[in-house]
């Protein structure tokens, strides 16, 4: 696809830029004349739709029609788009969160990263020096954001220590983070595709993939565990056994195995896991032998479902978006690059980010719990490669007017969180 040539329709308004970040490209112009220009770049680009891509098109592309000179041509074009359209969202954040040293650093990595790419757009993609130079660029980029999930954790942490929060303001920032860290897995797995394919090298442990594309990922393989048991056995010396049942309805008796990165699914199912093992040992402490986690896996024709059931105690209903919110963690905050720690270990984002990893590709996460009982976590993703399709913020008017519309007064009533005192309403006798 090419829908970056398209313009989108309808006029834009133009909101003045908060000072802090007028500021930060001021200082970065200071160091480096050509950013500048960056406003203006973004301004260009963020006109222009993503242009979202199926996994049955990532992989024919990496298997069949592998060239390099393509992809660079795809690539200069469509990471500005990416970058330009989150960068214009980010300026619509609350200026105190806008403000924030955590963030302002997010946002000053995403203009380099823009000004670099930037500096291919007129060089020659017959050279294989510049195709090298390239690719080099590619890593330099992914490695500078590998921090930007727990840097724009500490962001929100930042602000919400220092100012009070509101429901309006919690749900904008919500529905930022939520669109920013799945256009970042976005940029990431275009990054990534292009790296591992036109770096020369194959994948020792995985030499059937297509960049970060298995074409026959074992699900039942990823669903062993290990790391999770091992984390857990770490923090409680023990943990409890995950039972494998799978249901394979198009080919009775075969394993299950779809066109997907290894590396999301392993991320959802970690987190999965390791949440449910800790439930069931706290739940459970005192047995001497720990219920199991069941995992059951069913392969249809739309879907791959995979269910994590666990017997650890449940929760309440009231709670269960909560677990999903940037804004709810109470978990305190650990160093950024601390690298002994768990993947977003204590920011509370796990659930979160991994529920963004199972929507990129038209996929979902969702939570049912009993509580008193235990909790269903079940992973939906689709079956078929051409059906998983990127799940792109785009950057437009309707996205301005959430930041926009101010919230309201409920109108339904809200019930006290305190027990109703009905001693002021006897009767006399």
């Amino acid at each position: 696809p090419r829908s970056y040539w398209l313009l989108r329709c309808g006029s834009r308004r133009r909101l003045p830029l908060p000072a802090a970040v007028n500021r930060l490209w001021s200082e970065a112009a200071g160091s480096n004349a050509a950013l500048a220009s960056a406003p203006k770049h973004i301004e260009h680009f963020s006109k222009f739709s993503p242009s979202p891509l199926s996994m049955k098109q990532f992989l024919d592309f990496g298997s069949i029609n592998a060239c390099e000179k393509t992809s660079f041509v795809f690539l200069r074009q469509e990471l500005p788009v990416r970058l330009s359209n989150i960068l214009k969202e980010i300026n619509l954040l609350p200026d105190r969160l806008l403000a924030t040293p955590s963030v302002q650093t997010v946002q000053s990595w995403y203009i380099q990263s823009l000004m670099e790419i930037l500096e291919f757009l007129d060089k020659n993609p017959d050279d294989h020096r510049v195709l090298g130079e390239f690719v080099d660029a590619l890593v330099t980029i992914r490695n500078r954001h590998n921090d930007v999930v727990p840097t724009m954790a500490q962001g929100v942490i930042q602000y919400k220590e220092v100012f009070p929060q509101d429901v309006g303001t919690n749900q904008n920032i919500q529905y930022f983070l939520d669109r920013f860290y799945i256009s970042r897995i976005s940029i990431r797995m275009l990054i990534n595709q292009h790296t591992l394919i036109f770096d020369g090298t194959t994948n020792p442990v995985h030499p059937n993939t297509i960049g970060s594309i298995d074409p026959q990922c074992q699900v039942a393989d990823v669903v062993q565990g290990e790391a999770a048991k091992s984390l857990c056995d770490q923090y409680y010396l023990r943990s409890p056994d995950l039972v494998l049942q799978e249901i394979n309805h198009k080919k009775r008796n075969h394993p299950i195995s779809i066109v997907y990165v290894p590396s999301h699914l392993y991320h959802m199912l970690f987190e999965l896991f390791k949440n449910a093992m800790r439930a069931t040992i706290e739940t459970h402490e005192k047995r001497k032998e720990l219920p199991p986690v069941q995992v059951l896996v069913s392969l249809g024709g739309e879907d791959m479902s995979i269910k994590v059931s666990d017997t650890g105690g449940g929760v309440p209903f009231r709670r269960i978006e909560n677990l999903f919110s940037y804004m709810y963690s109470t978990a305190p905050a650990p160093q950024v690059g601390d690298g002994a720690r768990p993947p977003l270990a204590g920011f509370g984002y796990g659930l979160p980010i991994s529920r963004l990893y199972a929507k990129y590709f038209q996929g979902d996460l969702q939570l049912y719990s009993m509580e008193g009982y235990g909790t269903d976590a079940v992973i939906y993703l689709k079956a078929l490669s051409t059906d998983s399709i990127e799940r792109l913020p785009v950057y437009n008017k309707t996205a301005l007017r959430h930041y926009l519309v101010s919230h309201e007064a409920d109108d339904w009533c809200v019930p006290s969180r305190e027990p109703l005192d009905l001693s002021g309403f006897k009767s006399s006798d």
